[in-house]
């Protein structure tokens, strides 16, 4: 049986092998390894992909995230709401500014925050809310922006996960003032480092964050604030801007082997699959089920077989030790606490075959029908 991992980059890279090697020539050729005309026209290219006016390319997405929030002037005394399951590089920049991450818990149907929860979370100090839109499903973002509306809150999108993801026709970024997203190398559009961006219908936004990724330029040698160096270079821009047409296509494939994952373990016992909102485009960045029984041994049992599953994420945000001063306790948020005790990301990728697909499920079952009792 193949060794099957929970993504192959090898094989992504083999499929284009042409058009990334011609990108990586042409940077080194014109030497234009800071900026220029790679990096405008991959911000042209994936602000018309997610719908919204403009992209402004950036270091990561962490940084992405932090330039908002400067931009927006959200820092010390102020309050961001925001979700106890994700990644850690949601917070990060939160506290970094000086504001304070207040977390709400989870939807359990779909891991997102769950929005019937937001308003008992806002105080005075709350400036802004960052929904997560986590494994490639958007959050909710019809209640979402409703309460920000009512209390007169920013809206940034950590859509680190939700390249191509819809909600009601819309893509991030023309939810909420902004979208951040990270282009790591295991994204449905990654590159080969580090790279992120901010897309937003605001057009003064998009400027001022352009100018705070760049040492806060107005030219060369004028600097009309004080910046970062967070620029998206070149080769990464190249790489993107080669992967882009490919994306709308690898999307659907991962939606297609959603499907056969969901419809192959529909009724087995001791496994929960996903569930998508209605008029929502999954882009299952991530195919996360739910085991019942000993999470940690089915995983380990997988993997001995070859199966190449893993967890996104084992430990809710509130109990990491870096949060430890922000006054999560055990308990605090039983809906995450439980999803990070039971869920097991599956392998998926665009390349994928049906053989593939039918030996992780195969697997999965005979393990669950043993370990989860």
């Amino acid at each position: 049986m193949a060794k099957i991992p929970l993504v192959d980059l090898k094989a992504q890279y083999a499929a284009i092998k042409p058009e990334i090697d011609a990108a990586l020539a042409r940077v080194i050729a014109n030497t234009s390894f800071i900026g220029g005309a790679e990096v405008t026209n991959f911000e042209a290219a994936f602000a018309q992909f997610q719908r919204t006016k403009r992209a402004v390319g950036i270091a990561n997405g962490t940084s992405a995230l932090y330039l908002v929030l400067r931009a927006l002037g959200i820092g010390a005394g102020d309050e961001v709401i925001t979700t106890p399951h994700t990644f850690i590089a949601t917070v990060e920049p939160i506290a970094q500014s000086g504001a304070t991450p207040v977390f709400v818990d989870i939807d359990p149907a779909t891991y997102n925050i769950n929005p019937a929860l937001i308003e008992a979370a806002i105080t005075p100090r709350t400036k802004a809310i960052m929904p997560v839109h986590l494994y490639g499903q958007l959050a909710p973002m019809n209640a979402i922006m409703e309460i920000a509306r009512k209390h007169n809150l920013y809206v940034i999108e950590d859509a680190a996960q939700a390249h191509g993801a819809e909600l009601h026709g819309l893509r991030a970024g023309a939810w909420g003032h902004a979208a951040c997203f990270s282009f790591y190398p295991g994204k449905n559009l990654g590159a080969y480092g580090d790279a992120g961006a901010v897309c937003t219908n605001d057009e003064a936004l998009a400027t001022l964050i352009a100018k705070l990724k760049d040492h806060g330029r107005m030219s060369k040698y004028e600097h009309d604030e004080l910046g970062y160096g967070e620029r998206l270079d070149g080769l990464q821009a190249a790489i993107l801007g080669a992967k882009l047409p490919h994306l709308e296509g690898w999307n659907t494939a991962r939606r297609q082997h959603a499907a056969y994952y969901t419809q192959a373990l529909a009724g087995v016992a001791g496994v929960q699959t996903p569930q998508v909102m209605a008029d929502s485009q999954h882009v299952f960045h991530i195919y996360c089920v739910r085991v019942q029984g000993d999470r940690d041994a089915i995983l380990a049992e997988l993997n001995q077989r070859g199966i190449g599953a893993g967890v996104h994420y084992p430990v809710p945000l509130h109990l990491q030790p870096a949060m430890r001063g922000y006054g999560g306790q055990p308990g605090a948020f039983p809906q995450a606490e439980a999803a990070a005790q039971s869920i097991i990301s599956l392998p998926i990728y665009p390349e994928m075959t049906t053989d593939h697909l039918s030996q992780v499920v195969e697997e999965l079952v005979d393990v669950v029908s043993v370990l989860a009792k």
